[in-house]
Order: C-alpha cells, then sequence, then structure tokens
C-alpha cells in the first residue's frame, strides 16, 4: 500500500457525508453513489466520483462502506469485493449483525483483502469535527493499516476483538443510549405527575446524579415525536441486540427500557 493510500467512500448520509469530507482532507478520495447528484459536493472538493461500485472498488486501497442496514451493505459488497485488488481492505462503518461482518472478512480474506468492521458513535456533528468513536473488529493487521483513515474522523478508535467485535460494542451502546432515553421519557413525565415544571427538572437533573447522554438528548426534544429521524435506526439496533441475545435477561431489560420512548418517536 503507498504513503497516501487512494480511499473510497459509498454510503454518503447524514454522518458517512461528513467522514467522507474529513477524509477528502487528507487522502485522495473516490466517492459512489445511486444518485449522482449526492457526488457533487464531493467533487466540487476534489474527491473523483466512480461510475460504478465496481470502478470505485478496482481504484481504491481502502474502502470504506456506511449505508444503513444488513441488506444495504451485502448488495454493495456483493459488487464490490470481487473487484477490489488483492492487498486492499474493506472497512464497514454501518450498524449490522456481526454475523455479517463475519462472512464478510471470510468472503474478503478468499480475495486476498484486509477487513474491518469499524461502527462509529458520534452522528454527523461528531463526524465533522472528527470526534467519532470507532469500534472496531478484525486482524490487528487490517486495524493499524486503516487507522491512519480512521483517525481523520475518529478521537477514540477501539480494536475490540475479531471480525463483529465493532458491531457487539456499537449494538451494546446505541442499546444503552435508547435504554436511557427511555428511563429519560419515564422520568420526565413523573416529575410531571408530581406537578414539577419539565424544563426546571430537565435542568436540575443535568447538573444531578441522574444525568445521562441519553436525557440530555431527550431533554431537548419538545416531545418525542421530534426524535422521528433517530428513532427508527435505534429501533432497528435494539431490534438486533435482541436477535444476538434472545434469552439474555441484560439485553431484554435493555430493550423493554426503550420501547415506550422509541413507540412514542416512531408513532408505533
Amino acid at each position: 500500500m503507498s504513503a497516501l493510500p487512494t480511499v473510497g467512500f459509498i454510503g454518503l448520509g447524514s454522518q458517512g457525508g461528513p467522514m467522507a469530507e474529513r477524509i477528502l482532507a487528507g487522502y485522495p478520495l473516490v466517492v459512489w453513489a445511486r444518485r449522482a447528484e449526492a457526488l457533487q459536493p464531493f467533487v466540487a472538493q476534489g474527491a473523483r466520483a466512480a461510475e460504478s461500485v465496481a470502478e470505485l472498488g478496482a481504484a481504491c486501497d481502502v474502502i470504506g462502506v456506511c449505508v444503513v442496514d444488513d441488506a444495504g451493505v451485502l448488495a454493495i459488497c456483493d459488487q464490490l469485493i470481487p473487484a477490489m485488488r488483492p492487498g486492499s481492505l474493506l472497512a464497514i462503518h454501518s450498524t449490522v449483525l456481526p454475523e455479517t461482518c463475519e462472512a464478510l472478512a471470510a468472503h474478503c480474506a478468499e480475495h486476498g483483502l484486509g477487513f474491518l468492521d469499524a461502527p462509529v458513535s458520534g452522528g454527523g456533528p461528531g463526524a465533522a469535527a472528527g470526534t467519532l468513536t470507532v469500534m472496531c473488529g478484525g486482524q490487528a493487521e487490517a486495524f493499524e493499516a486503516a487507522r491512519p483513515v480512521l483517525e481523520t474522523f475518529g478521537k477514540m478508535i477501539v480494536l475490540l476483538g475479531g471480525a463483529g467485535a465493532g458491531q457487539r460494542a456499537k449494538i451494546v451502546n446505541n442499546a444503552l443510549l435508547a435504554a436511557n432515553m427511555g428511563l429519560a421519557h419515564a422520568a420526565l413525565g413523573a416529575g410531571e405527575a408530581l406537578g414539577l415544571d419539565r424544563a426546571a427538572l430537565a435542568e436540575l437533573v443535568k447538573a444531578s446524579s441522574g444525568r445521562s447522554f441519553g436525557f440530555e438528548v431527550y431533554a431537548r426534544l419538545p416531545s418525542p415525536a421530534a426524535f422521528a429521524v433517530g428513532a427508527p435506526l435505534l429501533v432497528k439496533d435494539t431490534g438486533l441486540l435482541a436477535a444476538i441475545l434472545p434469552e439474555n435477561p441484560g439485553a431484554a431489560e435493555l430493550c423493554r427500557t426503550a420501547e415506550p420512548f422509541l413507540k412514542a418517536a416512531t408513532g408505533g
């Protein structure tokens, strides 16, 4: 791999877009999207637009994928992996089943490719600021090869184990966020039932022992429905936790605690 690898990126959404911009500040970048207009802001900043997933795969040394779900990741990787050059590296930044990443790691190994699952936490603002947490699973060699690119958008970058380990950590983290927001939903509802001013109670808790990041996010919402964009992703992630730990009491408790808030946020 050259001293300055060419990086490819697929998934230019609210989180992936700022990640790609951070990469572009330090590396040659190739991008692809289903909608050509989504590429224009990146091309204007110096990125090259690929005509196809396969073209991007053949042109890049390190490739990041940040699409929404397992089906999207698999559809992209079915086209991407056969086109990638031996010795190049694939990083999955989406939050998906650990088993999906284990299968992709095996597929990459068959083609002589490095693999890392590297989901992130911190959202679009964290990506833009370069302060994302990056939770990695894979071989140490792949982790070290990818680290310079990950450092363009990540602050805490941790290797947690083999392929799939990053996904397991991300799923637990997101389920805990959802549960904390569920507890905030319950706590502020109890406060209102006791006749307390909601805004005053929220400010008090944010400075007291009951505080959490999830509480702070919830307290900023005028209503659960205001979280309608983010809630489906947390529904997906709590569902992933239930799928990988179907009989685990801790997983069940996280999902149960999150459920009332997520139902209120999604209108379910």
